[in-house]
């Protein structure tokens, strides 16, 4: 019913059922691993109404289960790509896998696919799009703050021919500031959490 993709592996179509309506795949090596493919193999539909919650499991530093909700498959969307690196050091989050005793060790992860009502997969947030929605509205927050920055400064912009000599001031080339809003944009652009590392 189910398959699991993580590049430059073999897939994996022999999910380990442990529950009627509870699927696992082992991710060994998890922690080399970026995103992760999970897909419908065609073979067998959902049943009307139903659909998958895809959830990402890893050990803690205690080796107990952490559950996080990454998305969902159903018959309308057969496959999705996750990304789960930044995820390894997050919280849980409610789960249906409840105490299933599934083993854990330190180097081996798992993907949980859970068959539901589509009308319960609706209602869930997968922790990747909480953590997108931040980082929309840092975003959002950090571009205007940059404008407002540079509208700011160039308020203040004088020609060489407006300028005082003042030994107390330093001044700084309009360009200047320019290069950094432009350098600061575009490397927002490319990842709007680069600032961390």
């Amino acid at each position: 019913m189910f398959g699991c993709l993580v590049a430059g592996r073999l897939v994996q179509a022999a999910p380990q059922q442990v529950a009627e309506d509870k699927f696992v795949f082992d991710l060994p090596d998890y922690e080399n691993i970026n995103h992760v493919v999970v897909f419908m193999l065609g073979t067998i539909p959902f049943p009307d109404g139903m659909g998958g919650s895809v959830y990402f499991c890893y050990p803690d530093q205690s080796g107990m289960a952490v559950w996080q909700l990454l998305g969902f498959v159903t018959n309308e969307k057969p496959s999705a790509i996750f990304k789960i690196s930044g995820l390894k050091s997050g919280k849980g989050s409610q789960h249906p896998f409840g105490a299933m005793n599934l083993p854990q060790t330190p180097t081996v992860a798992q993907i949980g696919i859970s068959v539901e009502l589509l009308e319960n997969l609706a209602q869930q947030t997968p922790v990747a799009n909480a953590a997108v929605s931040s980082v929309d509205s840092f975003t959002e927050f950090t571009q205007k703050m940059l404008d407002n920055f540079y509208n700011f400064a160039s308020s203040f912009a004088v020609t060489q021919a407006q300028m005082t000599p003042n030994p107390s001031e330093a001044f700084i080339p309009a360009n200047v500031v320019l290069k950094w809003y432009e350098n600061f944009q575009r490397r927002l652009t490319q990842n709007p959490l680069f600032w961390k590392t």
